[in-house]
């Protein structure tokens, strides 16, 4: 059987690398206790996380057809209904993984499973965890019930502690092709082809985000008026600005997916500004990509996106949400032009 087969067997399209090498870990007996699962927003990494901890518990009698998706085990992980399958869940305000729900989840996976081979325990937003919060993993992860799989899912790994990353299996999951997904959404979702490819573009390899801009047709329109926001911010002075970092500091959690829309505005720019020939990813908009590369130099394309990139880091720190903002938008291009 291909890899490709597999990979659909587990629900998960454009990873079959990563779904094959969990299955060979599994058939050769060598299951980790712990697997730290990055990659961008909504490009599948809880639907990675859940399908893997679907084929552990199976209980078809045949393990080549691991995870079946019709026994009960199955049907209840699949619905987040099984009392094997542990979530974290972050503080509602802040986005933070506090080091309270870690423990939480610690004492909880200490238990024997209730039913199954394995407790599994998903870490969402791990990088969310401040340092503090990310220690209390430790005791487990060094010790480790032989019953217990921890997932931990993140962005990127640079604000994991490497006492935490020394000590987990690491698949690292990147954008899915855009041919790809278009092919998901026209074969399997039934979207008409102009929709798909419009999709496969602005998704940024996100195939989770372009599935639920697909069924909800507001996740559209809300990125259009992120994008109208950025592009309005280019044409303010400094005051203007500032006024703008305060409104958006209101919603901390708001941030992260506005950031890493920026960001993907920004890399446009910056490869229209170095003609590399890359293709933009957000197609319409286009227009107004090019134009701003024909005034921008490739140095300020390049800082503007550096600087997005720096806020979305500090977000994760105890630093000011304001003056984070305030601190990114001095460094987009516009101001020395006044």
């Amino acid at each position: 059987m291909n890899t490709s087969i597999l990979a659909h067997s587990w629900h998960v399209d454009g990873h079959d690398w990563a779904v094959q090498h969990l299955r060979k870990s599994m058939a050769n007996g060598r299951v980790r206790h712990a697997y730290l699962i990055f990659g961008p927003e909504a490009v599948g990494k809880e639907t990675l996380a859940r399908s893997f901890a679907m084929a552990l518990n199976c209980t078809h009698p045949d393990a080549a057809l691991h995870p079946c998706g019709e026994c009960s085990s199955c049907h209840r992980i699949e619905s987040g209904n099984h009392p094997d399958l542990l979530y974290s869940v972050n503080d509602p305000n802040t986005g933070a993984l506090k080091i309270e729900e870690i423990r939480s989840v610690n004492s909880r996976i200490a238990l024997k499973p209730f039913e199954s081979r394995y407790r599994v325990a998903i870490f969402r937003d791990f990088d969310h965890a401040r340092p503090q919060a990310q220690d209390a993993l430790l005791k487990t992860l060094e010790e480790p019930p032989p019953h217990a799989i921890l997932i931990l899912l993140a962005s990127s790994a640079e604000a994991i502690l490497p006492t935490i990353t020394s000590r987990s299996q690491i698949i690292h999951l990147r954008p899915v092709a855009a041919q790809t997904i278009y092919d998901v959404l026209t074969a399997k979702h039934e979207a008409d082809e102009p929709m798909a490819a419009l999709l496969a573009h602005v998704s940024g390899g996100r195939l989770g985000w372009a599935l639920n801009a697909l069924h909800s047709p507001d996740v559209l329109e809300q990125r259009a008026q992120q994008l109208n926001a950025l592009e309005e911010a280019l044409q303010t002075n400094r005051a203007e600005r500032f006024a703008a970092a305060e409104r958006l500091s209101k919603d901390k959690q708001a941030l992260f997916p506005l950031l890493e829309l920026w960001l993907t505005y920004w890399r446009d720019v910056l490869h229209l500004c170095e003609e590399t020939g890359v293709g933009v990813s957000n197609l319409d908009r286009e227009a107004a990509l090019e134009q701003l590369a024909r005034y921008l130099t490739p140095e300020e394309a390049l800082s503007a996106l550096n600087a997005t990139r720096t806020a979305l880091q500090t977000l994760n720190t105890n630093a000011n949400t304001r003056l984070t903002l305030e601190v990114m938008f001095l460094d987009y291009p516009g101001l020395r032009r006044e």
